[in-house]
């Protein structure tokens, strides 16, 4: 089709103050007054008025008050007009509310404060799902300060918009914040595979502090929290939940890295010894014991089995281990009570100092580990998420402090609804 000049039946042309009014979506009684090209700055400038005899209402209880003083010219940043960046300015009454005392009025391109319309911001929470703060700053030729108040504000929106849901299923876990001792403590709701909260160190009293948060009907509402056995966490939970103790689940991976570490430390024992005697059996068998018998290959399956016929302390090791994945099997935690005593009584009987101590844990736990058998929930769901965390900490290389750090994880893995608009 060749264009002629002429514009489509039933359409109009459209002026620049026009096509400003309807890209802003500004509505009575605001309406655009000018439209100013500063092409030496490459930049429009959209000058908004506000209709004479408009009844001005406080910005807090919405009463209609008489206003206060002249209005006070201010800018904020819009979308771009081609290459062009475009500054929407308007002049903002003040108004005196009787009980509320002074406020400027609300606008509805921008929220109260800000310094970008609401539909820069949102493009901008879009652009953040997909870089950095830093390569948000480049790309929207904005500072790096500007595009962090972007993203806390968005963060602090979302969680009020969240405000106190009741959530059933909790999984607590930590995650590296820089360097190797540092860390953060993570809540995430395992049914709705998000991050609720995030708190400095994992201390008793950073458990603690989520609990706190919590409304009354909240903490009734939360059925089972999975952890790993760590003291700290447990003990927050059973002084912040009646019958804490009852409503914690022990995480069956967790269990199982305990034995295959302790599996690794007879290897490693064995192996030494038999070296000494000039004897490689178990070189470069490590993850041949590490891997659960079904993730085995047939030739490693028939190599594992020659070689704990030759009487090695790892095969007893491994065979305990491999023994204790039918604990998560059963359905009834009685069945599963009995299997354990059987089985533990087998690994106090196995004269491997590594097993002995984890077997004793598991005894000494026992009762959150089988909480499994109530909803089969584990901290996998955590582990993904702390996968997901440590790759967003790589792209930024590093946070520069905590409070960002938490900022981010809310803002990729908490599910809030972060929308400006």
């Amino acid at each position: 089709m060749i264009y002629d000049g002429r514009f489509p039946s039933g359409s109009e042309p459209m002026d620049d103050r026009t096509l400003y009014q309807t890209i802003l979506g500004v509505q009575p009684p605001w309406r655009v007054g000018e439209v100013e090209v500063q092409a030496a700055a490459e930049t429009v400038l959209v000058r908004l008025e506000l209709d004479e005899g408009t009844t001005l209402r406080c910005p807090t209880c919405g009463t209609a008050t008489p206003g206060y003083d002249r209005a006070e010219e201010r800018r904020w940043r819009h979308l771009d007009t081609c290459q062009y960046q475009t500054v929407v300015v308007a002049r903002v009454p003040r108004v005196r509310c009787p009980t509320h005392g002074v406020h400027q009025v609300r606008v509805p391109w921008a929220e109260e404060r800000g310094r970008f319309t609401l539909l820069f911001e949102a493009w901008a929470l879009r652009l953040l799902e997909e870089t950095t703060l830093a390569g948000l700053a480049r790309v929207l030729r904005i500072s790096w300060g500007e595009a962090e108040g972007i993203l806390a504000r968005a963060v602090a929106r979302g969680v009020a918009r969240r405000g106190r849901e009741p959530v059933r299923f909790l999984g607590v876990d930590e995650t590296s914040f820089q360097k190797r001792y540092e860390y953060v403590t993570v809540v995430a709701d395992l049914e709705g595979k998000r991050v609720l909260w995030v708190g400095d160190h994992r201390r008793q009293e950073t458990l603690a502090g989520f609990y706190a948060e919590l409304a009354a009907a909240q903490r009734a509402a939360i059925e089972e929290v999975v952890l790993d056995m760590w003291d700290p966490y447990i003990a927050a939970t059973r002084e912040a939940l009646a019958d804490g103790m009852a409503r914690i689940v022990f995480d069956r991976y967790h269990v199982m890295h305990h034995l295959n570490r302790a599996v690794d430390e007879v290897r490693r024992q064995e192996q030494r010894a038999l070296r000494r005697q000039g004897d490689e059996r178990l070189t470069g068998t490590k993850y041949l014991w590490l891997r659960g018998a079904a993730q085995q290959r047939t030739a490693d399956v028939r190599h594992l089995r020659g070689l704990a016929a030759t009487g090695l302390k790892v095969g007893r090791a491994w065979a305990l281990k491999e023994a204790a994945r039918r604990l998560w099997t059963y359905r009834s935690a009685t069945w599963a009570r009995r299997f354990f005593d059987r089985w533990f009584a087998w690994a106090v009987r196995s004269r491997l100092p590594a097993i002995i101590r984890v077997a004793r844990m598991m005894k000494r736990f026992l009762d959150g580990i089988l909480g499994y058998l109530r909803h089969h929930h584990t901290n996998a769901l955590a582990e993904s998420l702390n996968a997901k965390i440590q790759e967003l900490k790589y792209r930024a290389r590093g946070y520069r402090n905590r409070a960002n750090f938490r900022r981010a994880i809310l803002f990729h893995c908490g599910g809030l609804n972060l929308d400006p608009r």
